[in-house]
């Protein structure tokens, strides 16, 4: 499916605003769409599980506010990326510099502190709760009171809760998704299911939001929904997005950059004109590379 004119799916954003600065809190047009410096280094990352070479000397950066889409034949290495990432791999060789710091391991848990949020290819969702639950469970980073003073609702651990439940409303509005907040996620059709993982990431306000293949198994209408989400994410919060997706159109039409895997390797890297005219990514698509 191609997402022609996507721009024109792009409607303003009502948001409700809070007291406290927010990923919720839309930054000027102007100022949250330049791209900035690089955010994210990926140096000769390499990873091995046994004898099966996953990725070979991988490098790619990305800046800030920009859509940096991964893209590459099944098997091609990009979900073991995106794990090296945000610290689920740990690769054999390479590093990785996430703002100025450099790490040859990452934690997944410091990762996420440090601004790092990530959505899967399958759902893993909470079946029997709620929306709202749910998307708390995004909130978990910044909870400061214990399980007990939860427990017992205390008065800090209270006020905390409100607060929190208040931004997780605030997430259930900008999807639109506000009819189904009490439903349990088991009962929502898939697409739905989709914008609440979406919502859980965003959630831990996220300055680097990893999107592993957001729209597989979506309808051309819930296609449409989610690039207008992404974009919104990104135009109006200025939300880096690194994105793995097959749909091409898709991807030609809401990125600024490329890169291309294809068995584990670095095959393509540039804007959309650029990959797509590249005559060893058109030979992978086709399969006659091999």
């Amino acid at each position: 499916m191609s997402i022609s004119a996507v721009s024109a799916l792009k409607t303003p954003m009502a948001v409700v605003q809070a007291s406290n600065d927010s990923v919720l809190e839309p930054a000027p047009p102007s100022a949250a769409r330049r791209i900035g410096e690089v955010i994210l280094d990926v140096q000769n990352i390499s990873l091995s599980f046994g004898g099966v070479k996953a990725l070979s000397d991988i490098s790619f950066e990305v800046r800030e506010h920009e859509i940096r889409a991964i893209i590459g034949p099944n098997g091609a290495g990009k979900s073991s990326m995106l794990n090296c990432i945000n610290g689920v791999y740990s690769p054999q060789e390479g590093s990785i510099t996430f703002r100025g710091k450099t790490f040859k391991h990452m934690d997944s848990h410091a990762v996420a502190k440090m601004g790092v949020a990530r959505t899967f290819q399958s759902l893993a969702l909470f079946k029997g709760m709620s929306v709202l639950d749910n998307i708390m469970t995004g909130r978990n980073l910044h909870m400061k009171s214990n399980l007990l003073m939860q427990a017992l609702r205390l008065g800090p651990a209270e006020r905390e809760e409100i607060k929190n439940r208040e931004f997780v409303e605030r997430i259930i509005d900008f999807l639109e998704i506000q009819p189904y907040r009490k439903t349990p996620v088991g009962r929502m059709p898939y697409g739905l299911q989709k914008r609440v993982d979406l919502g859980r990431a965003l959630a831990m306000e996220p300055t680097v939001l990893l999107l592993d293949e957001p729209m597989a198994g979506m309808n051309v209408e819930e296609k449409q929904d989610m690039c207008r989400f992404i974009l919104d994410v990104n135009d109006e919060f200025g939300t880096t997005i690194v994105l793995i997706e097959h749909d091409m159109g898709v991807v030609m039409d809401i990125s600024d950059r490329v890169v291309v895997l294809d068995y584990g390797k670095k095959i393509g890297d540039g804007t959309p004109e650029e990959v797509r005219s590249n005559p060893e990514v058109i030979k992978a698509y086709l399969g006659t590379s091999h």
